[in-house]
């Protein structure tokens, strides 16, 4: 008999929950229930900067909905959502699908999903073992998601072959020409080789290494998803590649679209856990790209089974205030795309099948106004450069339905003005840069003496794509070459000054790569004779127009700061290790009647006389030489504690305390059992050996435990044992 529970308008199915979570991450979810529970979705941008935690972040962002979001789901299409969770994605699913099935181990996770979407009416949410609810599916689902699913299957299908297993049981809820979305890491991703710990067993280099630990979960290179596949008898899918990774993806590239070198620089995103930095991953990825070796080293995968996409790209700013949050996609152009469309951008550019075009959508009606807005700033530029130099690429405005109005712009292929800088600063070629930085003002400043109320503020160099006019001849970018700009989404109907506008491009330039560094700035500076208030003035305007862009919440970046988890650098803890290695070593000196040398020393690792237990503690054993009449050990190069536990001449107890005592320091004593604090980075112990026997061999044994310390710490200590003595 079915069990039911519903909250708001969302069914929660309890037929085949066995009463107990097995699954769960502690206290973290019951914080989740209460802010799905007593917060309005509005709230959650504002909960997560308060809550400053990798989980609340994770499962509440909004950003969590770009890996899904572009895909062509429509009202007519029937979902299976298979490991809902929390509700990442369910939510955007219910908005773009007809019906949502979730399906989901734990309760609390489901309830969680529940309150957060108790407003729609087409969830339902099954609760408890995919395999007891999995027969009871229908067979007739448009889209079946697995995010962050699939790599489990080794853990709660088993068998010799779970992942061929679980993939042939999904088929079966198929429907003809329905579609299987994955989304997953890739084992060999960059992150994991640069210093990124594995997702599941924070490890690293777990993947790598072929999960040499065990484990239940598995994730895949292309390949090896590809056979996984292919032993399914599936021959029809596409690979997309979500950059950073599709927990929050940013852009999505694919097969027909990959990105260019110097795209791919969000790489410090270690929301879960600390990190090390082996290598500059932007630096990496712009040579893998160059390899061709991008889908070998994506971070993650988005693979969709069945009938390919038209979307070859996709890029989400919404990391932005609602108002201005917007999809980017650029898709290959068909005929049916051309037909009855000669008064479009297509049809005004002459575009042919096998080209592209570029599409801009809002992702809210709230954001509706600015794709309509960057159409009206492409016909005010247009007026105001027209008879210039400077092109702008041209725009069409599409409102087939009022609250979701798109704009098309052409597709324009070359190179960027910062690329072909760029290009200047590698060979060292300063003059070549400036007669480009001219140029690029020049344009800039075409109709500035004229009352045009109108300025591109992000008129950067990123945003200029040059192109060759006549391809049979030589192209440098200042002769047979074309000028266009390609993206005006910040326009504003106000005179803008030229250097104004310079300088906030060379400001952005220059911290897109740190690589830009070598350029001479002051020469550069000269050309735009901005002076020392002005440059200061532009530095505030920026900030202004950030917060105008992204309002009062924080950015993605600044998310990452809060969480505060730490990025290694490897220079910096191989120095580290060096330092805790020289810091750590046991030196001792033997006076043969000429005191104490650095001639008539060792180091106690060196000569293999020191050992270690498993609690730490230190046992010196070595033989002395004759004619030694005393010892210096120090027992580390920093500031310390030590207990002596045992002082031994030829196993015979020497005596450490008292007038008789062979045992001097440079420290302090804390107590009688044989403690000293060190306050100093040169601590010793001195035995006194004059009056011991010495006979044919003689062994001297030290038993110590020993305890490092900062030096605040180390005089707080000897003080308090100073009043201690006093008293």
């Amino acid at each position: 008999m079915a069990k039911t529970e519903q909250i708001g308008k969302v069914n929660l199915d309890l037929t085949y929950y066995s009463g107990e979570d097995v699954y769960c991450d502690g206290a973290v979810e019951d914080e989740l229930l209460h802010i799905a529970r007593d917060y309005a979705e509005v709230e959650y941008p504002r909960v997560i900067e308060e809550a400053k935690s990798w989980e609340v972040l994770y499962h509440l962002s909004a950003q969590r909905e770009n890996i899904v979001e572009w895909l062509p789901v429509d009202k007519s299409a029937k979902v299976l959502e298979i490991g809902a969770g929390c509700g990442a994605i369910t939510g955007v699913l219910s908005e773009k699908a007809g019906s949502v099935t979730c399906v989901d181990l734990s309760k609390k996770r489901s309830m969680i999903n529940a309150y957060r979407h108790m407003d729609c009416g087409n969830i339902t949410i099954h609760v408890g073992n995919f395999q007891d609810i999995e027969p009871s599916l229908p067979a007739d689902y448009d889209y079946i998601f697995l995010i962050g699913v699939f790599e489990y299957a080794k853990a709660y299908i088993g068998g010799d072959t779970p992942f061929e297993t679980f993939l042939n049981i999904i088929k079966r809820h198929l429907k003809k020409n329905g579609r299987i979305v994955i989304a997953i890491e890739n084992k060999f991703g960059l992150k994991y080789w640069a210093g990124c710990r594995e997702d599941h067993l924070g490890k690293f280099f777990s993947g790598i290494e072929g999960y040499p630990d065990g484990g239940g979960v598995r994730t895949f290179t292309r390949h090896g998803l590809e056979n996984i596949f292919q032993n399914c008898g599936i021959d029809e899918y596409a690979f997309y590649y979500p950059y950073p990774d599709y927990k929050f993806m940013v852009s999505l590239y694919s097969d027909e679209y990959q990105p260019k070198p110097g795209e791919l620089s969000m790489n410090m995103r270690n929301f879960d856990r600390d990190r090390i930095v082996l290598f500059d991953e932007r630096k990496a990825f712009d040579n893998i790209l160059r390899e061709g070796l991008f889908p070998l080293y994506s971070n993650s995968y988005l693979v969709v089974l069945g009938k390919k996409p038209d979307i070859c790209y996709a890029k989400y700013s919404n990391d932005r205030k609602k108002e201005y949050q917007i999809r980017t996609e650029i898709l290959p152009l068909t005929l049916e795309m051309l037909e009855g469309r000669a008064d479009s951008v297509l049809g005004a550019a002459g575009i042919r099948p096998r080209q592209f075009v570029v599409r801009k959508s809002p992702l809210g009606r709230k954001a509706a106004e600015h794709i309509r807005n960057i159409e009206a700033a492409y016909r005010k530029l247009k007026d105001r450069y027209t008879g210039g130099e400077l092109r702008i690429n041209r725009c069409k405005l599409v409102e087939e339905e009022k609250e979701k109005p798109y704009i098309e712009l052409e597709y324009i292929q070359g190179v960027t003005l910062a690329e072909l800088l760029d290009a200047c600063l590698e060979r060292n070629d300063m003059e070549t840069f400036l007669e480009l930085f001219r140029k690029y003002l020049s344009m800039l400043d075409y109709h500035s003496g004229k009352a045009v109320a109108v300025s591109d503020f992000d008129l950067i160099f990123s945003n200029i794509m040059i192109s060759a006019k006549d391809a049979a001849k030589p192209f440098d970018g200042l002769v047979n070459s074309v000028w266009t700009l390609i993206d005006y989404e910040w326009t504003f109907g106000k005179q803008v000054e030229t250097k104004e506008l310079a300088f906030r491009a060379l400001y952005c330039y220059l911290l897109e790569d740190e690589k830009r560094n070598k350029l001479d700035l002051d020469s550069v500076m000269l050309e735009l004779d901005v002076k020392d208030e002005e440059a200061e003035e532009y530095r505030a305007q920026e900030k202004k127009f950030q917060h105008f862009v992204t309002g009062k919440h924080c950015s993605m970046v600044e998310l990452w700061r809060l969480i505060g988890h730490e990025c290694f650098d490897r220079e910096d803890l191989v120095e580290r290790r060096r330092l805790d290695n020289f810091q750590q070593r046991i030196q001792i000196f033997e006076d043969r009647g000429q005191g104490f040398r650095e001639e008539d020393s060792f180091f106690a690792d060196r000569a293999e006389c020191l050992e270690r237990d498993e609690q730490g503690v230190l046992y010196l054993t070595w033989e002395l030489n004759p004619g030694v009449r005393k010892l210096r050990v120090d027992p580390a190069c920093k500031d310390c504690i030590v207990r002596i536990r045992e002082l031994k001449w030829n196993d015979r107890e020497l005596v450490r305390s008292g007038k008789n005592s062979v045992l001097t320091t440079n420290g302090t004593e804390l107590d009688n059992t044989g403690s000293f604090v060190f306050p100093t980075d040169d601590p010793n112990l001195v035995i006194d050996l004059e009056g011991q026997i010495f006979e044919e061999k003689n062994v001297l044994k030290l038993c110590m435990e020993r305890s490092l310390l900062e030096r605040d710490i180390a005089l707080d200590v000897e003080n308090a044992a100073k009043r201690r003595f006093r008293l």
